[in-house]
């Protein structure tokens, strides 16, 4: 195990888990956690939360406890810290699958101060058994995670979070750290005021996941249009979300008849069951998984490429904790709902039954929903300001309105006769009464309020300009500052300072009308993925290799193949070709632990490799010229543009034909297409060719070994093989 604790946070960081800098503001975070002070993080799903307890947990005398809902979520995080560290005693888990013995053995571990961090559930935590443990012990400080469970506005409310305070006042006085990825200006309230946090340091990241891509689509042949996604992004991992278990079932039963690997997981399956689902899909042994959302939370997968929400959500807050799984690693992440009104009213009526409070608390979350899918403006800024956060770009390139852009109209004085009915009934309404005021509908709520009087009633009248056109001009007027929704009153209008500077001074403002989902056709070809995918930098064919070896040594200890290594740290491998421990330290998220727990047979994999393909790695390049080399690459494909036999090309730069190949083959891998049709068919038969290329379609892979084996080496030599391959790649693959 490192020493921990007579270092800083940055050693601290680079020592045990691999990583040169810290992100965003968890340096800030750990500092004031260390300094002893209550301590709120409101940051997103793959900002970093967790290094943000764990890491001050590492440098401090006695145990951190970490407050987790999900026991499945704990065991992820223990591995995790495990792996990172050399003492499996560093981080245990107290929960009701654990045995007697395993428990005694969990309380021996602390008792000797081995363990500097404890999971536990909300439940276990409230045990006498555990209190009396508890107070013989030196706790640093609790961590609560997902903490946005404390409070009722909160998309996963669960009641014993909110008798965590009085639990941990009777254990003893320490440091408390919250942490939430989605919380509203009303939940951030709760949790600091449920906590008695009201002096704590408050640290908010920007909401904002720029990599994720943001779709919405019309519900119509859904189960078809999913499976056509799916198949477009082979062996990706996603996750698909339905509200009703049946749906899951026979959804992901039409991805397997599909030929998609995917599994349902829903809370009807046994413990067993689900278990097994989530292990196979966190080892890659299945792309997709179809769920309830009973799935997900506890899941801590980097690489997930893509979220599809089958039905719209309940609230703005659970859809952007569920597409949050989504390239946690910084990577591509796709995130597409499908939406219809239908869903909404199923919704409602689901609500029914329950208390009043509740049903208005339902009601705003999904009207919030509404207003997110059938938006034409940018979704991220829709989804930003929903969680008190302006985004100032007026288009953020990577959500489905920004990419096609609808026609803004004018609205300068809609956008004011709006502002004035606000005013005009005392800020004491909602959207839908400003609505009914301004197309003059008289309802008994309108009547009661003599609202039908007003000088607006009625001034909305056009037949162009329908309830969904005025709701898309409040939503324009909310999202400009105009006005503001009242959290403490189920969102009730209010006019703010800007909106009454415009109303004294109104200048342009366009609006765009708003989607209209009603019978339209989801376009095949409007599949658009979000950026950070993995660049050309990165050498394709190791990175496979590394991938497959990650997946087998992962197997062998049962583990997620992440956990041994994240993809982006097999992308750096793949493009700097560590061979010794010391340079293998120096990718990034490999830390001394991972280093001597896994390093070897990956640094045996690339020195092979390096060997046999003779790469000259950055490390050399830094004292020869690559200039010759890539001058070789152009010269060449500007000799096959001429038609020029290779042969000859070879023989005038002094190389062998096999010299020759090997360029060309580089130059296929990278992905540039090269036509060298001329001189394979003045060595070869047709014949020959369409047997060849007729294995390569087939062929689970494109080793030339294999090629042989089955072609048969008396028949077809390995020059042969390797041209009409060079041929297939480029043709097929190019």
């Amino acid at each position: 195990m490192i020493d921990t604790e007579s270092i800083t946070p940055t050693e601290c960081l680079q020592k045990f888990f691999g990583f040169d800098q810290f992100k965003g503001q968890q340096e800030e975070i750990i500092n004031s956690i260390l300094d002893g002070k209550d301590t709120f993080v409101i940051m997103p799903t793959g900002g970093g939360k967790s290094l943000c307890y764990q890491l001050p947990a590492l440098m401090s005398e006695g145990t951190a406890i970490v407050v987790s809902p999900l026991i499945a979520l704990m065991k992820n995080q223990v591995d995790a810290i495990r792996n990172f560290g050399t003492d499996d005693g560093i981080a245990h888990v107290l929960n009701s699958s654990l045995t007697k013995a395993e428990i005694q053995q969990v309380r021996k571990d602390i008792s000797a101060g081995v363990t500097k961090l404890l999971y536990v559930a909300p439940e276990s935590l409230t045990k006498e058994e555990n209190v009396a443990f508890f107070r013989e012990i030196q706790i640093s400080f609790f961590a609560i995670d997902e903490a946005h469970c404390i409070s009722e506005w909160g998309h996963d409310f669960r009641p014993e979070y909110r008798r965590l305070r009085p639990i941990i006042e009777a254990i003893g006085t320490v440091p408390i750290i919250a942490l939430t990825a989605t919380a509203t200006p009303k939940v951030q309230q709760d949790i600091l005021k449920t906590l008695s946090m009201t002096e704590a340091a408050v640290f908010k990241s920007s909401f904002n996941r720029g990599n994720l891509y943001y779709e919405v689509r019309p519900k119509v042949d859904v189960v078809k249009e999913v499976i056509k996604y799916v198949k477009k992004h082979p062996g990706k991992s996603g996750i698909i979300y339905c509200l009703s278990r049946k749906k899951v079932e026979e959804l992901a039963e039409s991805l397997r008849v599909n030929g998609v690997k995917a599994r349902p997981y829903h809370a009807g399956l046994d413990a067993q069951t689900r278990a097994e689902t989530q292990d196979q899909f966190l080892m890659e042994e299945i792309d997709v998984i179809v769920a309830t959302i009973a799935f997900g939370m506890g899941i801590d997968k980097p690489d997930v490429r893509f979220v599809i929400h089958h039905d719209i959500p309940k609230s703005l807050e659970g859809y952007y904790q569920e597409t949050g799984r989504a390239g946690r690693d910084g990577g591509e992440g796709n995130c597409l709902v499908f939406y219809s009104y239908d869903d909404i009213q199923k919704l409602e009526k689901f609500m029914k039954g329950k208390p009043v409070a509740e049903q208005e608390i339902g009601k705003q979350l999904l009207f919030e929903t509404v207003a997110y899918a059938e938006s034409s403006a940018c979704r991220r800024k829709v989804l930003l300001h929903y969680f008190g956060e302006v985004y100032k770009q007026d288009n953020c390139d990577s959500c489905d309105n920004c990419k096609h852009p609808k026609t803004k109209v004018e609205a300068t004085e809609d956008i004011t006769l709006v502002l004035e009915t606000v005013r005009d009934v005392k800020e004491k309404f909602k959207t839908k009464h400003i609505i009914q005021v301004i197309q003059g509908i008289v309802t008994a709520t309108v009547k009661s309020y003599k609202h039908d009087q007003l000088d607006s009633f009625g001034k909305g009248i056009d037949d162009e300009k329908n309830e969904a056109w005025w709701n898309a001009v409040t939503r324009t007027a909310v999202l400009e500052g105009f006005l503001s929704k009242d959290i403490e009153n189920y969102g009730l209008l209010k006019l703010t300072k800007a909106g009454k500077a415009f109303l004294a001074k109104p200048y342009p403002i366009t609006v765009t009308r708003d989607h209209d989902y009603i019978g339209t056709d989801a376009d095949d070809d409007d599949i658009v993925t979000a950026g950070g995918q993995r660049g050309g930098g990165a050498d394709e064919n190791l990175f496979a290799m590394l991938k497959d070896l990650c997946r087998q040594e992962a197997r062998k200890r049962n583990l997620p193949p992440y956990v041994v290594f994240q993809e982006t740290s097999l992308e750096e491998m793949a493009i700097q070709y560590p061979i010794t421990k010391d340079e293998l330290m120096r990718i990034n998220g490999v830390g001394a632990g991972k280093a001597a727990k896994f390093g070897a047979p990956f640094l045996d994999l690339i020195s092979k490799y390096v060997e046999e393909n003779e790469i000259e790695r950055p490390q050399d390049m830094l004292v020869k010229s690559i200039v010759n080399k890539s001058g070789l690459k152009v010269h060449i494909i500007q000799s096959i543009d001429r038609k020029l036999n290779l042969v000859d090309v070879a023989e005038a730069k002094g190389l062998k034909i096999d010299d020759v190949i090997s360029e060309i083959e580089s130059i296929v891998h990278s992905g540039t297409r090269v036509n060298i049709n001329y001189y394979i068919d003045d060595v070869m038969d047709s014949d020959k060719q369409e047997d060849i290329i007729e294995y390569f379609r087939e062929a689970e892979n494109d080793s030339l070994k294999a090629a042989l084996d089955e072609l048969g080496e008396d028949d077809y030599s390995e020059e042969e093989v390797r041209l009409v391959r060079i041929k297939f790649i480029s043709e097929y693959g190019n």
